[in-house]
């Protein structure tokens, strides 16, 4: 099947020059490239035929062959060792697809690069959490140097191409038939380098600072949540966009509650008189005092839930409930007329058996069980 005129193949005319051939490349290859149609065979022939056109027009010595001899032309060309043409696939790749991603041979301007994310842990109270505030924070973090404006170099000077590769931001090693590309020991692949540092800076374009910003935080926000704040974090280098600060959220431990989602968790101690005989008494909530009755005859460990007394969710919706777990406190430091008043009360109890203790009777009935046995 003959092949299709490589000047129809990208779609330009035989008068076009370097620019609009590598355009014309640039666009196919960017549509046509196997990567982005990794199960279109017809898209991947259409890529090599680009491919194969470009690397013919592109070449001086070879497109002159192509235009006076046709196809027999350029490929006797390329067979002979066209002087034009040195690099094969890897450098038409490098100037094409180096322009679309910042790593283009013999460009005019630095490579940027973008500034790293921070991290910042943000401490808070359980009130603070549960509804919501704003703080200030100090961030230690790298800014733009204001002498240079982020160029690293000294003020009236600009930085200038890199001798080592010309500007490239990569060098090529030629070892035998192979040839090896790496990034530039002289520029780290920016492309340019700085003869005539900034002394504020001293060539780096940024430095250390510490800086105050302000940070709402949302209500019913939870231990481990974040908070971004957009392009808050490092300065990039040359002139690059800057990174992004995320608060991490820490609560701090709160003498009363325990939190678990959106529900809180309590400890209420009552005297054994109060669980026996019920009664009153009143409880804390992040809203204030709540009264809650205790029945008689309450056992310990016994939670009681208070519905809506809990946390609303950062993201909206339902609150959540406080659970509040009774324990019964021991007296301590009884008198000697408190003592004799319980063993009263003990025998009086005992008295009673099973009917006042029922647990304690289960208990010993599966303890003489299990001796039995």
């Amino acid at each position: 099947m003959p092949k299709q005129d490589y000047y129809e193949v990208l779609g330009v005319s035989r008068t076009a020059d370097e620019s609009e051939l590598k355009q014309a490349y640039r666009r196919l290859a960017m549509k046509l490239h196997p990567d982005r149609n990794p199960d279109d065979k017809t898209a991947e022939a259409k890529f090599k035929e680009a491919k194969e056109a470009y690397e013919v027009l592109s070449d001086a010595q070879r497109r002159a062959h192509y235009d006076q001899f046709g196809h027999a032309g350029a490929e006797g060309g390329f067979a002979s060792g066209a002087s034009g043409f040195h690099g094969g696939f890897a450098d038409i790749f490098g100037d094409v697809f180096g322009d679309i991603f910042g790593a283009g041979r013999g460009r005019s301007s630095q490579q940027v690069y973008r500034g790293s994310d921070l991290r910042y842990t943000l401490e808070l109270s359980l009130e603070d959490a549960v509804r919501g505030t704003e703080v200030r924070i100090r961030v230690p973090t790298a800014v733009a140097c204001a002498a240079c404006s982020g160029s690293g170099a000294r003020a009236g000077t600009a930085p200038i191409l890199c001798p080592t590769c010309g500007g490239h931001g990569q060098v090529r090693m030629q070892q035998g038939f192979f040839s090896i590309q790496q990034t530039c020991p002289g520029c780290r692949g920016s492309g340019r380098v700085v003869n005539q540092p900034c002394p504020g800076c001293h060539g780096q374009g940024r430095v250390r600072s510490d800086k105050t910003l302000s940070v709402k935080v949302p209500a019913g926000i939870d231990e481990g949540d974040q908070i971004r704040l957009a392009s808050e974090g490092e300065a990039g280098e040359h002139g690059g966009p800057p990174g992004d600060l995320y608060v991490q959220v820490k609560i701090k431990p709160h003498p009363l509650f325990r939190r678990e989602g959106d529900d809180l968790h309590c400890e209420m101690p009552v005297s054994f008189v109060i669980a026996a005989l019920g009664g009153e008494v009143g409880i804390p909530t992040l809203d204030g005092r709540a009264n809650l009755k205790i029945p008689p005859e309450t056992q310990s460990d016994k939670v009681f839930r208070l519905r809506g007394k809990g946390v609303r969710n950062v993201r909206g919706g339902q609150v959540g409930d406080l659970y509040c777990r009774l324990t019964i406190e021991t007296p301590v430091k009884l008198t000697k007329r408190q003592k004799e008043l319980l063993h009263e009360f003990d025998m009086l109890v005992r008295e009673g058996g099973e009917r006042h203790n029922p647990r304690e009777q289960s208990w010993l009935d599966k303890i003489k069980s299990f001796f039995n046995e």
